[in-house]
């Protein structure tokens, strides 16, 4: 029963989990709000809080499930991709750990791990599995046909959905992280209220950049005939953005289930914590008679868990890597 220490730190969550015998038995994710007055994370201070998040997030989850540092038998990290300065916190304290107890140390690619949370819970997909994989700095329609045998099929071309959301968010003058705000507001509001267009891109790709400057423009000129448009209708603006990124996403997962013949339909990702889009999901699953996948909340964002779960399929066919592993900013599956 192997038991597995986890790290993720590719961005701006410190986050330590312990996983035994492929059962999660903790995960604790440190957030960092200093980033909230600079409107984004500042990747020089994103990595100064690891380093002072990460010795107690890693005693925490040890604590929480019970077991002591003499009971690890190897330790899963997020390799990449990711924010350099962060993953260095990362993968520098995995391998300090791993060579203090002389131990296996296990490489793991952020974006599979976010695909691999399917995996935490009883109700898993079969493979193969289409998975819709959205975050701020990914989007991608994967073909997963094993543990560790991923095929992108689809990615956006220029910004990712997460990316247009906050854009979105900054437009409309919330503050920081506007994602979980655009979702609230949307909740109060019609989807159907104002129209954004689609971009027309080949295939099973995906373009938001011409969806970003639409959305600039449409609030642009509205503000500009009544300069309180804005306050007055952020609900319906809110709900009518959600649903049309939803909709630019699920077609496109949509036609490439057809194309492959998949009616097990995953979603993983920060994004995939967007309520639009969870509900949007599980009603096209329905019509096409799919069996759809949705992490719970805790695994959608960044968390060790998934570097946990990943861990201990990587740690059953033995691929380990040595000490001079070192952190990778881009990191093709």
């Amino acid at each position: 029963m192997p038991v597995i220490l986890a790290i993720e730190s590719s961005c701006d969550e410190t986050s330590a989990s312990v996983c035994a015998d492929g059962a999660i038995l903790s995960n604790v994710i440190a957030n960092q709000t200093i980033h909230e007055a600079y409107g984004g994370v500042v990747p020089e201070l994103a990595s100064r809080v690891h380093q002072q998040n990460i010795v107690p997030a890693v005693q925490q989850a040890l604590a929480k499930a019970k077991v002591s540092k003499n009971d690890i038998d190897a330790v899963a990290f997020t390799r990449g991709p990711g924010l350099l300065g962060s993953l260095l916190v990362g993968v520098s304290f995995a391998k300090a750990f791993a060579l203090a107890k002389q131990i296996p140390l296990i490489e793991i690619n952020h974006m599979q791990a976010h695909i691999l949370a399917h995996f935490i819970a009883e109700k898993k997909p079969s493979f193969p599995f289409l998975c819709l994989t959205v975050s701020g700095g990914h989007t991608q329609i994967v073909l997963v046909k094993d543990y560790f045998d991923m095929e992108i099929v689809g990615q956006t071309l220029d910004d990712a959905a997460g990316e247009a959301m906050d854009k979105t968010s900054k437009i409309l003058g919330l503050p920081y992280p506007g994602g979980p705000l655009i979702d609230k507001y949307a909740r109060q509001g019609n989807p159907d209220a104002y129209q954004f267009p689609e971009p027309q891109i080949p295939g099973y790709d995906f373009s938001f950049s011409g969806l970003k400057t639409s959305i600039l423009y449409f609030i642009r000129d509205n503000v500009a005939k009544n300069p309180d448009f804005i306050e007055q209708n952020l609900p319906d603006i809110c709900a009518s953005v959600e649903k049309r990124i939803a909709t630019i996403l699920l077609n496109k997962l949509q036609k490439a289930a057809k194309a492959y013949g998949i009616k097990d339909v995953a979603l993983a990702g920060g994004v995939s914590a967007n309520t639009g889009l969870r509900l949007a999901l599980q009603e096209m699953a329905e019509k096409n008679g799919w069996n759809s996948f949705i992490p719970k909340m805790e695994y959608c964002t960044d968390n060790a868990a998934m570097i946990a779960i990943a861990g201990y399929h990587k740690y059953l066919k033995g691929e380990f890597v040595g000490q001079d592993v070192a952190p990778m900013a881009r990191m093709a599956f």
